[in-house]
């Protein structure tokens, strides 16, 4: 593997770019956020990203960055863990989005060891780090088996905290379109309806007879414009999806007809947030495309959103001492196989 000077921050830190390679897949990935930056198979690169260290640092899209310590939203910046009550950062009016104003995704990440089709990337984030209690020690493994990407996530902390960590990879199998013309399936009976700040109600809601049925391959686009109240929240998609099964499993399939692509998902993890892009907006991206609102589609494995605030929800506590572990894969293939 290369290590490549990528840029410098605006503190003078310096960021590298490193790839992994399989058989048809090659996989470039920054220090900056332990960070996806492109992903190319058979020559197409099929994720969103930027060209600059500086362009990554000024962004707000959270393009292929690692995400934590706690993904997705977190009503009113609060939780509590036994007795003790915490106030997080609020960036997204009075909640918390992907684990506050500086993210995971902000951050020169210490790589560990790297070769030819894998990297781990490690980060201590302290305690009190965007209110979040206890230091906690994080992982992220990329690898690389043919034309697997593979995502091995690990967390220790000193401290009852919470945890939940993904991956923020926009995905565009046709390159340049929007991705309403990409087909999708989800393995999910249910999904957590939102209300108008995007947070989770509590309900967990069957997805059948709702634009949120994804059991069959539909185009993403095929009921993304229906005169639905969750769609309108969201401006399309932006949604969490209750997995089927349990263990790692195959939870979702994203395919191209046109550039004859494939990438199925699989997980250990219990839900995945759907999210196609609303809120791009004439976003200047890599090799001068010009990403425009839903020109990517996130498959975010996770913990149910606000699961701190919501009994019902599995929990994403991490005792202290206990070892956090979990591993997604994106497989791609040919779609005419």
């Amino acid at each position: 593997m290369e290590k490549v000077f990528f840029g410098k921050l605006s503190n003078g830190a310096e960021v590298h770019s490193y790839v992994i390679k399989g058989e048809n897949l090659e996989v470039t990935l920054l220090d900056y956020g332990a960070t996806v930056q492109s992903i190319k198979y058979r020559g197409f690169d099929l994720a969103l990203g930027y060209d600059t260290a500086e362009e990554y640092e000024a962004g707000s899209c959270y393009f292929g960055a690692t995400i934590g310590r706690v993904a997705n939203r977190i009503k009113g910046g609060r939780l509590s863990i036994g007795r003790n009550s915490y106030n997080l950062y609020k960036n997204e009016g009075g909640n918390t989005l992907h684990g506050g104003q500086y993210s995971f995704d902000k951050f020169v990440w210490e790589v560990v060891s790297y070769t030819e089709n894998e990297i781990k990337f490690k980060r201590l984030s302290p305690d009190g780090e965007e209110g979040f209690p206890g230091n906690a020690l994080i992982g992220v493994r990329y690898y690389v088996d043919g034309n697997n990407l593979g995502i091995e996530y690990v967390a220790v902390a000193d401290q009852d905290t919470v945890i939940n960590l993904t991956n923020h990879t926009y995905f565009n199998l046709n390159e340049k379109e929007s991705v309403e013309n990409m087909f999708l399936s989800i393995k999910a009976d249910s999904f957590t309806p939102i209300d108008k700040n995007l947070i989770p109600t509590g309900e967990i809601v069957p997805v059948k007879g709702t634009p949120m049925d994804f059991n069959w391959a539909k185009f993403i686009g095929k009921d993304i414009n229906e005169d639905d109240e969750q769609l309108s929240f969201a401006d399309g998609y932006d949604h969490n999806f209750v997995l089927k099964g349990e263990g790692f499993r195959e939870v979702a399939v994203l395919s191209s007809a046109r550039n004859n692509i494939r990438m199925r998902c699989f997980t250990d993890r219990p839900a995945l947030q759907l999210y196609t892009g609303n809120f791009l907006n004439k976003e200047k991206g890599k090799g001068g495309n010009v990403y425009y609102k839903r020109h990517g589609v996130c498959l975010e494995t996770q913990a149910f959103p606000n699961a701190v605030n919501e009994e019902n929800f599995p929990s994403c506590e991490l005792k202290k001492g206990e070892v956090f572990k979990s591993v997604t894969e994106y497989r791609f293939e040919d779609f005419n196989n």
